[in-house]
């Protein structure tokens, strides 16, 4: 039997370690979580499924006029490449999409052109004016440097290459505080990058129901991180509670089957829980309900509790918070995690965190330091009473289906509602 005050937190350990998808340390981290469920009496199953993936040769940027500096930035993955020995082009900052921003702009295919943000309205922007690169700005604050900050490798999205592939940078603030500031007019770049695709993976893990086998909870979070820092707080949280989790149903099986999912590539671009819900079509019907668990055992801060639903699931998750004592706040939208394809697909859920300003996400700052076991137990508690109710519910409490509102909302969060022109 496990230690259920600290066993979250001992789970968060093994698993502080760069979990980049795709890669060695991913497969690694998977391993783990078999060996845990194993360990729980239990038995996993490793789902494989291709993801993209880049490996960088060269990527510089230096300026050329009003003088020569080198900055250091990195590639956009999968964006595409220039020519052998680079390119030199035209500098410019469009700090939005909007039509004003771009009023009079005329073709950019001699212009590398500095944003804010990449999301697809700007991309659509940018391909529509030909750019011949884009810069993006790695978070707006001004004080980010070498010396406290890392540039985090992150892929090109899907939706947006289908509009084609424009050569793209990231760089820190502060440097692009000086750009712009110094009136740079000019820029040589250079990026040559290999394109590739890698095996990342899914765990599964299954605890049948004992009176209606019938209808699935799907229990899910990520275990993938980004590539820097341990990723203790994104999201070696969130897959420990999974591993409390199912310590606790494996010895007491509730009425429902309890379907448990470990995703990979969450980080790019939610693709392990996309890969589920595209090869399990068959389980979709079956699945009622699912909890999805991104980021909780802070010692400071608050509980947070996700809707993807109607008013009646908010009701519900009121309701529950009540009963149990359990102080929490209530967003209802769609979750940027996990749970958000099995909302897509009508799915009602409920996101469990808890979470800090404290604490930094996608930086070298997500460390073990701000989690705490004590929290983390809570967490865990509050999670097997909330999921207990529903998967023991003589029918349940909430039917599938998304209102329209909702709909709405993943539509734009899944950008069906943007077409190329």
């Amino acid at each position: 039997m496990i230690n259920k005050e600290t066993y979250s937190y001992e789970v968060v350990k093994k698993l502080s370690f760069t979990r980049w998808g795709g890669t060695e340390e991913e497969k690694r981290a998977a391993q783990i979580i078999m060996d845990e469920i194993a360990a729980a009496g239990g038995s996993g199953e490793i789902m494989e499924f291709k993801v993209p993936a880049y490996e960088c040769q060269k990527c510089t940027f230096t300026t050329l006029s009003p003088y020569k500096k080198e900055i250091e930035v990195i590639p956009y993955g999968i964006s595409g490449q220039l020519p052998e020995g680079g390119k030199t082009f035209k500098f410019r900052y469009i700090e939005s999409s909007s039509e004003i921003a771009f009023k009079g702009v005329g073709d950019l295919s001699d212009t590398a052109v500095l944003i804010n943000a990449l999301d697809y309205d700007m991309y659509k922007q940018l391909c529509k004016h030909n750019a011949g690169a884009f810069v993006v700005i790695h978070n707006l604050k001004w004080w980010m440097t070498p010396e406290n900050s890392d540039l985090m490798p992150r892929p090109m999205r899907a939706k947006m290459l289908e509009l084609g592939k424009i050569p793209g940078f990231s760089i820190r603030s502060s440097d692009a505080t000086e750009l712009v500031r110094d009136h740079v007019s000019s820029v040589h770049l250079e990026l040559r990058e290999t394109e590739f695709e890698a095996t990342s993976r899914n765990v599964l893990a299954v605890i049948p129901g004992t009176e209606i086998p019938e209808e699935s909870i799907v229990i899910t979070g990520h275990f993938d991180s980004v590539l820097m820092g341990t990723g203790s707080w994104d999201n070696a949280t969130g897959s420990a509670t999974l591993l409390y989790l199912y310590n606790h149903f494996i010895n007491n099986p509730p009425k429902r089957t309890l379907r448990f999912i470990w995703c990979g590539s969450e980080e790019q671009g939610l693709l392990g829980s996309k890969a589920y819900v595209a090869e399990k079509k068959e389980l979709l019907d079956e699945i009622k309900f699912c909890f999805n668990f991104d980021m909780n055992g802070t010692w400071l801060g608050q509980n947070s509790v996700g809707i993807t639903g109607g008013e009646d699931l908010k009701n519900l998750a009121e309701q529950i918070c009540k009963e149990a004592g359990y102080s929490a706040t209530f967003r209802v939208s769609v979750h940027s995690s996990d749970s958000a394809p099995f909302a897509d697909n009508g799915i009602p859920a409920i996101g469990l965190s808890r979470g800090t300003k404290s604490c930094e996400i996608h930086t070298r700052n997500d460390l073990l330091t701000p989690i705490s076991p004590v929290a983390l137990h809570r967490n865990g508690e509050f999670a097997a009473f909330f999921i207990s109710r529903i998967a023991n519910s003589a029918v349940m409490p909430v039917k599938k289906g998304m209102p329209d509102d909702m709909k709405k909302k993943l539509d734009v969060y899944f950008q069906r509602d943007k077409k190329p022109d």
